[in-house]
């Protein structure tokens, strides 16, 4: 018999749990539950989590957990049964265009016990923050660390600081912003908000406008991790080309509209293979192979090229595209001829008076942030942070994103000391954070009180199994399946800031932060067994 492959053998290691567990009387369902079809997505998230918690607990009962917590063994089953979307970010595993609820492990959330008078937590009592700084106080001495360097931990169940050092310090974040990124949009957007991309038609013309709504999802493939749930190009194009055909069009002219944003689009690290150019209209991320994730070639114009694809989408559909002004011209091009010049694309903007003709919408902005944070996407994040500018009502621009950013977090009473928002997505050095205000907005989104925010603790990778953690914590290591964090590099700043359930079955959110490393790998080590020593930390 062939050796099985890891996701095989925990599917037949899942049922064995499942065989083992003893009947347990059906949860009490909320009523509204029953009708999904009614809920919002952070609702249906939320209810999934919590009806999980039952059956998390028979399980741990009845076939002994991996850790105390149970958080490890069902981390594990779900992020290797799971090849795509890993266990955290699943929005490329959905169908109907919806996003699934997400497989956390409940304790990631929450511990197994909640104790009497605590909307969350564990049953045990929270670190002596005594023991804790006696565990912490070592291993953030590590030359590895640099000269600058912050720690804080905060209890989720009462909201208590149990271990800080340096926590108000304002250091550079890196990629740890986006977790501030992310919880502006769904504060000011909403969870459930899709971004939209459509096409238009001007009045008493053939001028079809291809307008950008800002989602940098949109896609032109037919195959690859996010082409069934993201907003679909081959989809609009369809759509358009059957409501031209109502209208008895079949040959338009096409411009593209990127106004929705303003300001500079060149990010200020300039071109780089780690985001494309800021704008409000491209498709794949203006990725230039078949990636989703990761470094990869960028287009240079990605609005326009995003347009010339969609351009011939449209002719696939039977729709021929001529030059702007030459409706009722004959002999200029017929379908198949090869396509002129002054036929391409070109910039523009749509009038109020233009008519819609079709539209195609991105997953929810809670799935769009567990996108962003598993795989610390910056297009995304860039584009997250626009958004919040557009629903503040500040210009939609790096320095508008910024303030509006800043103002969203003034509501939340979050420490804002020194802190500052040069961008979303944590690439530019100018930004500013404290481990202080990364801890309290993850223990704002592990608040079971906020489901809005939910989807900031379930984007976290998990450690040694998905996103940018999938190869940084050993099998041996106690924080492996038990630490969720955003990661944060730059060359000389290394970031690490998650949740992890202790020994105890307690949930804490983490901040640590350096600054001036010589080592990234040691910098990152270091942090990890930070992390790890909280996760097999009692500390009572």
């Amino acid at each position: 018999m062939p050796e099985l492959k890891p996701w095989q053998q925990t599917r037949q290691h899942v049922g064995k749990l499942l065989r083992q567990l003893p009947e347990l009387s059906a949860p009490k369902i909320p009523a509204a539950l029953k009708n999904p079809a009614k809920l919002k997505t952070w609702q249906l998230t939320a209810g999934a989590a919590t009806v999980g918690i039952a059956i998390a607990a028979g399980a741990v009962a009845a076939a002994g957990p991996w850790d105390s917590s149970g958080q490890r063994t069902a981390e594990r089953d779900w992020a290797a049964s799971r090849e795509a979307g890993g266990g955290t970010d699943h929005g490329g595993g959905a169908s109907g265009g919806e996003p699934e609820a997400a497989p956390s492990a409940p304790s990631v959330l929450r511990g197994l016990g909640v104790p009497a008078g605590s909307s969350h937590g564990g049953s045990a009592p929270a670190p002596d923050t005594k023991a804790l700084a006696a565990v912490l106080d070592p291993l953030l001495k590590d030359k590895a660390l640099g000269p600058e360097r912050s720690a804080v931990v905060i209890d989720a169940g009462s909201g208590r600081r149990v271990y800080g050092k340096g926590g108000g310090d304002a250091l550079t974040p890196a990629s740890t912003t986006k977790i501030a990124t992310a919880v502006a949009a769904l504060t000011s957007a909403g969870a459930d908000h899709r971004i939209a991309t459509k096409t238009v038609i001007e009045p008493d013309s053939n001028d079809v406008v291809l307008v950008g709504g800002g989602d940098p999802t949109l896609t032109a493939r037919k195959d690859g991790p996010y082409a069934k749930s993201a907003a679909s190009l081959r989809d609009l194009a369809k759509d358009t080309a059957r409501a031209l055909k109502d209208r008895g069009a079949d040959k338009v002219s096409l411009s593209y509209d990127t106004s929705l944003y303003s300001g500079e689009q060149q990010h200020p690290i300039g071109p780089n293979e780690n985001l494309t150019l800021v704008s409000a209209l491209m498709a794949d991320e203006g990725r230039l192979d078949d990636s989703s994730s990761g470094p990869a070639p960028r287009s240079a114009e990605p609005a326009a090229d995003a347009a010339k694809k969609f351009a011939g989408f449209l002719e696939d559909e039977g729709i021929g595209i001529e030059a702007k002004g030459k409706e009722g011209e004959k002999g200029k091009k017929g379908k198949g001829d090869k396509k002129d010049a002054d036929a391409e694309p070109g910039p523009s903007a749509a009038t109020d008076r233009a008519e819609s003709l079709a539209k195609v919408e991105s997953p929810p902005l809670s799935a769009l942030v567990e996108r962003m944070l598993t795989h610390s996407d910056n297009d995304i994040a860039e584009a997250l942070a626009r958004h919040t500018a557009l629903a503040s009502k500040e210009p939609v621009s790096f320095d508008g994103a910024g303030r509006a950013i800043d103002a969203q977090l003034k509501k939340a009473q979050v420490p804002l000391d020194g802190t500052k928002f040069a961008d979303g997505s944590g690439l530019d050095r100018a930004d500013r954070s404290s481990a202080e205000l990364l801890a309290a907005l993850l223990a704002r989104a592990a608040d079971p009180a906020r489901p809005e925010l939910r989807s900031v603790v379930t984007g976290l990778p998990v450690a040694g199994f998905t996103g940018t953690l999938v190869d940084r914590y050993p099998k041996d290591s106690p924080g492996t399946g038990v630490v969720r964090a955003k990661t944060g590099t730059l060359t000389g700043v290394n970031t690490l800031a998650g949740t992890v359930v202790d020994t105890d079955g307690r949930l804490l959110v983490f901040a640590f932060m350096t600054t001036g490393t010589t080592d990234p790998k040691a910098a990152q080590s270091a942090l990890d067994k930070m992390a790890s020593a909280v996760a097999k930390c009692g500390c009572r």
